[in-house]
């Protein structure tokens, strides 16, 4: 079942990205005002979600997006897949699947080699107001509000290791300005939040099972018009008392090939995961949209 879920999302990917099919879609918007597939598939950066409609659909249209995103550690490789529609540039819809590969550290933690925890995301953002081009005259950011419905499997597993869910719900509030005259990104965007790992590990622990607020934030400056260099960061919640769990930061390229295709290379600090120490990595992924 989830390798049909993954085989989906990727022949997707594979229409949206298809010329023809692109060329008979309308679009808009700027280059770069769609952003990227943020890792759970909200759009806006590789780990943060910013205030941003998926796709280059207009007021008067309908634009979609399909991801797959590739994070290579030391112990550990995380990927996602999934797809999302922006509707008139105010409703955002998402779906993510994810899969995160112990490898042989897995056979450390006594799980066995290669072993996976699995993550499906559905996600729901709306703008609520000010507009990324043309409030240049204004002081207001784009403001849109999300939510991120996770399901992580292996329940048995992760009330072991002391979470309290397997599923749960982030909300989250993104600000984002675009300052055209200074080639310059910013985001800012709050998140309440149970999950351990993304959700991973799942939901609340021994530690704290309440909801917590966490700070995420983006800044990127346009080198060119289709190139943007920029730095993340993404606090989380530290729930379990069995392994430490940091705060979260990127430091990333994306290049706009045109509204069609975009790809994002990264260089990654995920903290601490499962006690195997710090993870930094590299970061890759691919969207396709219109």
């Amino acid at each position: 079942m989830r390798a049909r879920k993954r085989s989906l999302v990727l022949a997707l990917f594979m229409v949206l990205a298809t010329p023809a099919t692109l060329r008979a879609q309308e679009s808009g918007r700027l280059l770069g005002t769609a952003g990227v597939s943020q890792v759970e598939g909200a759009s806006g950066g590789g780990l943060v979600p910013w205030a941003t409609i998926a796709g280059y659909g207009t007021r008067d249209a309908v634009g979609a997006q399909a991801h797959y995103t590739l994070d290579s550690m030391p112990d550990f490789t995380l990927q996602s897949t999934g797809v999302a529609i922006g509707f008139y540039d105010r409703l955002e819809l998402s779906y993510t699947h994810a899969w995160f590969d112990t490898g042989s550290t897995g056979t450390r933690l006594g799980l066995g080699k290669d072993f996976q925890f699995q993550l499906d995301v559905v996600g729901a953002k709306l703008r609520l107001l000010g507009d990324l081009v043309y409030d240049q005259d204004r002081w207001l950011p784009q403001i849109a509000i999300g939510t991120q419905y996770k399901v992580a499997d292996h329940a048995d597993i992760l009330r072991a290791i002391g979470a309290r869910s397997a599923d749960g719900a982030d909300f989250y509030i993104s600000a984002t300005k675009l300052l055209l005259g200074q080639s310059l990104l910013l985001d800012a965007t709050v998140r309440a939040t149970k999950a351990n790992q993304f959700g991973f590990l799942g939901f609340g622990g021994d530690r704290n099972q309440s909801y917590s607020a966490q700070f995420e934030g983006s800044a990127g400056l346009l080198l060119r018009r289709d190139l943007v260099v920029g730095a993340e960061i993404r606090t989380k919640p530290d729930n379990l008392g069995f392994a430490h769990e940091g705060t979260a930061y990127d430091v990333f390229f994306a290049y706009f090939f045109n509204k069609n295709i975009a790809a994002t290379v990264a260089f990654t600090a995920l903290g601490p995961i499962a006690n195997q120490g710090n993870q930094n990595g590299f970061y890759f992924s691919l969207t396709g949209g219109f």
